[in-house]
C-alpha cells in the first residue's frame, strides 16, 4: 500500500490540519478522514508521540495482553492512511498563524513551508522534563536515557539500572526493563506511587523482585568514564546521600508542553498547557459564550490530549478527545 505522504501544494488548503501524532492526533486523523475531511497530520518526531514509547500498555481497551505503543502507534497510522489521511514525519512546526474574516485560514509554518487548512487541531503533546543535573546530561545516549527507549533494553541484561519518574510511563519502562536488569529501582519524590500510577502497574511492579521503588529520593549527580557508571541518590526525608553503581538511567519526569510555537491569542496556562472550552478567559468568549469544550480561544483551532491543560494524560483519554473533536470541527465548518 502507498502511503498518501505527498507534499501539499501551495493551492492545497485542508479541512483539517493535526500537528501531532500521538494518541490525540492519530485518532482525529481516523475519523477525520473517515468522515470525508482533508486531513493533514505533521510531527516533528516518529509517528506515537510519548506513548510510542511505552514498551507495553496493558490497559488499553480491547487488548488484553496488551499492547505496545509503537505497535498501536502504527495501526493507527495504517487505518488513518487508509482512509486517506496525510502524514508528514519530521517537520518541525515553527509559527501558527491564525485566520481571521469572514472565511479564516489559518496557516502553520513548518520547515521553511506554509501548510494552510480551515481548522487546525493541537495535539503536539509533551516532552519529558530534564533533570537539571549537567554531568548526567553529557552522558544521554551513553547510560542515561530521556523516555522509556526501549531499544535499548537489551543493552541493560544483567546490569544495574534505574528509573526516575513515578506515571504509568516509567512503571511500563520498569517493567520491560526488569526483563533484562539484574536490578531496577524505580525512584520518585512522593513517598509511594499510590497517587501518581495505576493500581494494575503498582501490583505487576510489587510481583517482580527485581523492581524496588525508593520513595523520598532523587538523583543529584553521576558520571563515569565515557557511559554512566555511578549515581549520587538524595533520601529527601533525612538529607542523607548515597552514591550508587549504575549502569542506565531511564528519566521520565513528567510533562512539559510542546507548544512554543503557538501565537499568543491561543490561550494558555501557567504551566503552558492549551486552555480551552470554558476555561478560556471570558474575555474570549464570542458573544458571552465560550468556546465548544475541546475548542481554544481561537475559532476554528482546537486541542486534545496531553498539551490540553487540565488533561488525564492516558493514552486512552487522549483517543477519546482526538475522536471527539472531529464532531466539533465538522460543525464549526458548518457554521462558517
Amino acid at each position: 500500500m502507498t502511503m498518501p505522504t505527498d507534499l501539499p501544494g501551495t493551492d492545497d488548503i485542508a479541512d483539517l490540519l493535526v500537528v501531532g501524532a500521538g494518541p490525540a492526533g492519530l485518532a482525529a486523523a481516523v475519523y477525520g478522514a473517515s468522515e470525508g475531511l482533508n486531513t493533514l497530520v505533521l510531527d516533528r518526531e516518529a509517528i506515537g508521540g510519548q506513548a510510542g514509547t511505552s514498551s507495553m500498555i496493558r490497559n488499553y481497551l480491547g487488548f488484553p495482553r496488551g499492547i505496545s505503543g509503537m505497535r498501536l502507534a502504527q495501526r493507527a497510522r495504517m487505518q488513518a492512511t487508509r482512509f486517506g489521511a496525510r502524514f508528514l514525519v519530521g517537520w518541525q512546526v515553527d509559527a501558527l498563524v491564525p485566520g481571521d474574516g469572514r472565511d479564516p485560514i489559518h496557516e502553520v509554518f513548518a520547515d521553511g513551508r506554509v501548510i494552510r487548512a480551515r481548522t487546525v487541531l493541537i495535539s503536539a503533546g509533551v516532552d519529558y522534563r530534564r533533570l537539571g543535573v549537567e554531568p548526567l546530561e553529557h552522558l544521554i545516549g551513553r547510560g542515561v536515557n530521556y523516555g522509556a527507549a526501549t531499544s535499548t533494553a537489551g543493552e541493560m541484561k544483567h546490569k544495574r539500572v534505574f528509573v526516575v519518574g513515578g506515571g504509568n510511563s516509567a512503571g511500563q519502562a520498569a517493567v520491560h526493563l526488569s526483563r533484562f536488569a539484574s536490578s531496577v529501582s524505580i525512584l520518585v519524590r512522593r513517598p509511594d506511587l499510590s497517587e501518581t500510577m495505576s493500581d494494575y502497574l503498582i501490583r505487576e511492579i510489587a510481583g517482580r523482585p527485581r523492581i524496588d521503588v525508593r520513595g523520598c529520593t532523587v538523583v543529584v549527580d553521576g558520571g563515569g568514564e565515557g557511559r554512566l557508571q555511578w549515581l549520587r541518590l538524595r533520601d529527601l526525608s533525612t538529607g542523607e546521600e548515597q552514591t550508587v553503581d549504575a549502569d542506565g538511567l531511564y528519566l521520565l519526569l513528567g510533562a512539559e508542553p510542546h507548544c512554543d510555537w503557538l501565537s499568543d491569542s491561543v490561550c494558555r496556562d501557567d504551566h503552558g498547557f492549551v486552555l480551552a472550552g470554558r476555561d478560556v478567559p471570558e474575555s474570549f468568549w464570542i458573544d458571552g459564550r465560550p468556546p465548544v469544550a475541546l475548542g481554544t480561544s481561537v475559532p476554528g483551532i482546537f486541542v486534545a490530549g496531553d498539551v490540553r491543560s487540565g488533561s488525564m494524560k492516558r493514552v486512552a483519554a487522549a483517543t477519546g478527545e482526538g475522536s471527539s473533536v472531529v464532531a466539533l470541527v465538522h460543525g464549526y465548518l458548518g457554521e462558517a
